[in-house]
């Protein structure tokens, strides 16, 4: 990141605002998303790594912030970006519910792979998702929580709906290229798509060249930036699907920048995660209209920072983090835009 677009800690500081919004359903395990964000002078960004992340990887979502607000983003080549609904892991009988919230919709990602869960949770998760929407691509997310025989298993039985692809199946690089490599064995066809396998290695890269995925998973925070992103898809040479982190409004904008900014965008994007928070920072939310949400600027209203602000222990919590990860992306460290 270029030492004139980089803020000062003060800089930061002065224009944080730490919110805690509430979730409709749980989602990661959390029932409220916290974020911290900051409004530099060419709009604004989001800083908000899951609380569970150290410093390091978490100064890749500073980075990005910080090029929301102080870089801004690289020109657009469409104005209008298709997105999934997303299906948390939830009892079948939910989903109806869940996918009203987004409208009409092409495309579907259901998490599977939910601790306490099992296979026959799953399949009537993916099989109530195919029964409302019979013409949708359906794609599975499993943040890798399968083994490897337990992903052959159960894609095997999943793909029966018809899968797009499925998501980070097993945890490592080694293990996605052996369910790859056992699903073709036995004419399954399911694609397999990399994400923690991109944006948790110290090298993304390496799962292109290891052979381990049809395609890849992007997200802006994790990865460091919009630049960074595009950077990295471009060398990996592998179709891409954006995705969110369970952003605010603000976020999201970023993700779409991302989407926008690609030369081909084949898949349609995770980017409708807003609709899954019970609240926002904006009053014109970025959620899918029609199955797809048009490019716009976003400001958060400071109305509803304050409606949303969270507890002072946890603005001091969050504070402190910014500190810390500041330090660590000013040294060099961490991740880079």
């Amino acid at each position: 990141m270029p030492d004139l677009q980089f803020p000062d800690l003060a800089e930061l500081l002065a224009v944080a605002h730490v919110v805690s919004l509430p979730m409709r359903v749980k989602f990661r395990g959390i029932v409220q998303r916290e974020a911290l964000l900051i409004r530099g002078p060419l709009g604004w960004g989001e800083f908000s790594p899951f609380p569970e992340y150290g410093d390091a990887e978490a100064s890749r979502w500073l980075a990005a912030g910080i090029e929301a607000g102080w870089q801004g983003f690289p020109e657009p080549q469409r104005n209008s970006i298709p997105v999934n609904a997303t299906v948390p892991a939830i009892a079948a009988d939910r989903v109806p519910e869940i996918l009203a919230r987004f409208g009409r919709v092409d495309a579907v990602k259901v998490k599977v792979a939910e601790r306490g869960q099992s296979l026959d949770d799953d399949a009537a998760r993916v099989a109530a998702v195919r029964e409302a929407l019979p013409d949708a691509a359906i794609r599975v997310d499993a943040n890798g929580g399968w083994d490897v025989a337990t992903a052959v298993e159960a894609l095997t039985r999943l793909a029966a709906v018809g899968l797009e692809y499925a998501e980070q199946p097993v945890p490592d690089i080694a293990g996605l290229a052996e369910v790859r490599r056992r699903l073709r064995a036995s004419g399954v066809p399911v694609l397999i798509a990399a994400d923690e396998s991109v944006r948790k290695e110290e090298d993304p890269l390496k799962v292109a060249r290891s052979g381990a995925a049809d395609l890849i998973v992007v997200k802006v925070a994790p990865l460091g930036g919009v630049r960074r992103a595009l950077a990295i898809v471009a060398q990996a040479g592998l179709p891409a699907v954006v995705s969110s982190a369970l952003d605010t409004s603000v976020g999201i904008r970023a993700g779409l920048a991302l989407a926008a900014a690609l030369p081909e965008l084949p898949y349609a994007c995770g980017l409708g995660t807003v609709s899954l928070l019970a609240a926002d920072v904006t009053r014109d939310s970025l959620v899918p209209d029609d199955g797809v949400i048009r490019l716009r600027e976003v400001a958060a209203d400071p109305e509803l920072l304050a409606a949303h602000a969270a507890a002072p222990e946890r603005r001091d919590w969050w504070l402190d983090r910014l500190r810390r990860v500041h330090a660590v992306l000013a040294s060099g460290g961490g991740g880079s835009a």
